[in-house]
């Protein structure tokens, strides 16, 4: 068929023929060129992980199974500048239109944008649509028109929507194939050789592809999903729902999860069936979560980079690259949190539990900046999602404004008995504490050493010690929240009294990411559980983030979203002699404790879904003036001119939970208000 008049159908994170709304307008408008086009220095730090593109190799082979089973095949194209290979794709087809599906983090909404004016520029028909989220950012407001900042009050909004979400749409019987003869493939290369042996592994475990997450969506409504509510924290056990690589990679819609989750609800509500009826609530707070992360990416497009609150940017974090190993390589001496780093780098997975687990330990307990724990996930989960990631990371910093509680530590003994109660999940993936019995197998440090010695276990030698204690961390945790607080009272008077113009735009400014993440486990014992910094790395060990003096400064420069951002990150790396002494600084955890950790803390509740990714400091709002249900303008954003603050009420269900720190300290309830978009368009 003559390729004249055709349309472009432009694939990213939507990769499914079924509910697929710009398949479904390119379908209804005649011929189609279906397209991918892989360009990950794009996404600057956000270049995907090794499991990531295993995931997304996978996904686009079965994706093109289908669409020839339809009557076309899917176009590949390898770039640099999707933009520029959207124009070449378009003067060799004589496409005359384009249809893509939404995307919401700040990278992709700049870059859509620039798409939409560049190819009308043209003359080609730009139409995008809504297939990522129930209702689209800009629709979800409160009474005075801006956007919620507390998802107990975005989602009761979207629950009482005067309108459900659109339903899901069936795929296309058939696909006219436009005529792409002059628009050959680019073979994409997603794994090197050293990486498939590893890769290899994750076939055993995960079923990539469209059709499959239909099946896993099937699977887990008429399985699991009735006991969500009680079984959902154990980490020991299959009782999540596994769907959020087939979300992130929009193998299915959440139209569809949440319709096919609805139908179970009314089942259940007309069986009087009422733990069904609470496994549906949380388990559709969970999708809740996963929209109010695009919301907030939306509406704060640094949120990935900065503190939404403003007084976390004066937190004087800790820069230490032994506890940053320690704790990526399971060797802080906290079994539960050990076992789930050791199953994250070996599955590309952690149960959502677990992920609060390490994540708290990690801003907490090491108080390491919450970013570098961020591009981990990233770097290394299949599921890694820059939106999710960052709302769930900010929570657990205590940086949204309804955040936990910052100046509360969980420890990670006692969660273990919540999580893992009978000490399998430990010895799954800590095999040198195996033997181990149940009721030491949460705190080693604690057991007799008859015992100790009866289960092979040398403290210190072949498993480590704790890397900090407890007690200790709740001190050092005390002093950095006090010298925060001084810092940003300090920083409110200088600006109240006209001394200090515009400080904080940048006084945040990120300790640079790890400049390469190619980390094997290191298999030597550890002899001491005090953090080494070693004055030289091994070629296979992940390097740890580095940091230039505009880490406690104010720059003018913004320092990250560049979609022009080479991958290789060329800065500095740590020095083994860390001393910043610029602006509010902070030494280094004072003293490695080489006694075991002892407390008597409470038990920590966790109730909070973790999602994967990041957000920044902005208030913008959306400057769409239409919506168009069936497809309309590209979202864009334009700052708002003032910013508010809000009396943050919470509730008891993790995010939505008021911290105190913040009601002791009330004249800090605003969220950052930033003047201007990332330095990207």
């Amino acid at each position: 068929m003559s390729g004249g008049g055709c349309s472009i159908v432009w694939f990213r994170r939507d990769l499914r023929v079924e509910d697929n709304p710009a398949l479904a307008a390119g379908v209804r408008a005649g011929a189609v060129i279906a397209v991918f086009i892989w360009a990950p220095e794009e996404e600057g730090h956000y270049y995907p992980g090794r499991v990531s593109r295993w995931w997304l190799k996978q996904s686009l082979a079965h994706l093109d199974s289908s669409l020839k089973s339809l009557g076309t095949s899917l176009v590949t194209k390898r770039s640099t500048d999707s933009i520029s290979s959207l124009l070449e794709i378009v003067k060799s087809t004589g496409a005359t239109q384009l249809f893509f599906n939404h995307l919401y983090d700040p990278i992709s909404l700049v870059r859509d944008h620039r798409a939409k004016e560049m190819l009308t520029a043209q003359g080609i028909s730009v139409r995008s649509f809504n297939a990522d989220l129930l209702y689209e950012p800009w629709e979800v407001n409160d009474e005075e028109g801006r956007p919620f900042t507390t998802f107990s009050a975005f989602w009761e909004k979207c629950l009482s929507m005067p309108y459900d979400p659109e339903a899901p749409l069936l795929p296309p019987k058939r696909i006219i194939p436009g005529d792409a003869s002059r628009c050959s493939s680019d073979s994409l290369v997603f794994e090197d050789e050293s990486e498939k042996g590893s890769n290899a592994l994750l076939a055993r475990a995960w079923s990539p592809g469209w059709s499959n997450a239909d099946k896993a969506l099937t699977t887990f409504v008429n399985g699991p999903l009735l006991e969500y509510s009680q079984n959902r924290r154990k980490a020991d056990s299959a009782t999540t729902s596994f769907l959020s690589p087939h979300l992130h990679f929009g193998e299915v819609s959440v139209r569809k999860v949440f319709h096919f989750v609805r139908i179970k609800q009314v089942l259940w509500a007309n069986e009087g069936n009422r733990a069904g009826e609470e496994s549906v609530n949380l388990f559709l707070k969970s999708i809740g979560l996963r929209e109010y992360s695009r919301y907030m990416s939306f509406n704060h497009p640094y949120s990935h980079e900065r503190p939404l609150l403003g007084h976390l940017r004066y937190f004087p974090w800790v820069v230490d690259e032994g506890y940053f190993k320690a704790w990526r390589q399971g060797r802080t001496g906290y079994p539960l949190v050990d076992a789930g780093m050791r199953e994250l780098w070996a599955t590309g997975w952690l149960h959502d539990r677990i992920r609060v687990v390490v994540s708290s330990f990690f801003v907490k307990v090491l108080q390491l900046p919450w970013r570098w724990g961020m591009k981990y996930f990233w770097d290394t989960l299949l599921d890694a999602d820059l939106e999710s990631d960052a709302l769930g990371w900010q929570y657990i910093s205590g940086t949204l404004p309804d955040g936990r509680e910052f100046d509360r530590i969980d420890n990670p003994q006692f969660v273990g008995y919540k999580c893992d109660p009978h000490g399998e999940y430990v010895r799954r993936w800590l095999p040198e504490l195996s033997r181990l019995p149940t009721e030491w197998i949460h705190h080693p440090w604690n057991a007799p050493e008859s015992v100790l010695e009866a289960a092979g276990i040398e403290l210190g030698s072949n498993y480590p010690l704790p890397i900090v204690e407890i007690d200790a961390a709740k001190v050092r945790l005390e002093q950095a929240l006090t010298q925060m607080w001084q810092h940003e009272a300090a920083s409110r008077a200088a600006i109240e009294n006209g001394m200090e113009e515009g400080h904080g735009d940048s006084a945040d400014s990120p300790i640079a990411f790890p400049q390469a993440m190619h980390m094997e486990m290191d298999h030597e014992p550890v002899r001491n559980n005090n953090p080494v910094i070693v004055t030289v790395r091994r070629y296979e060990d992940q390097m740890v983030p580095s940091m230039t003096s505009s880490l406690f400064r104010v720059d003018d420069e913004e320092t990250s979203v560049n979609i022009r951002n080479s991958v290789v990150d060329t800065r500095a790396e740590v020095p083994n002699d860390v001393n910043v002494t610029e602006g509010p600084r902070r030494d280094t955890l004072d003293q490695a404790v080489t006694q075991p950790a002892r407390t008597n803390a409470t038990p920590p509740q966790f109730n909070f879904v973790v999602g994967r990714r990041n957000s920044e400091d902005s208030t913008a709002e959306s400057s769409s003036s239409t919506r168009e249900r069936d497809g309309g303008v590209v979202p864009v954003w334009s700052p708002s001119s003032t910013n508010y603050s809000d009396q943050y009420v919470g509730d008891d269900n993790g995010i939505g939970t008021s911290s105190s720190y913040l009601q002791r300290h009330p004249q800090s309830h605003q969220l950052m208000n930033w003047q201007r978009l990332s330095q990207t368009g």
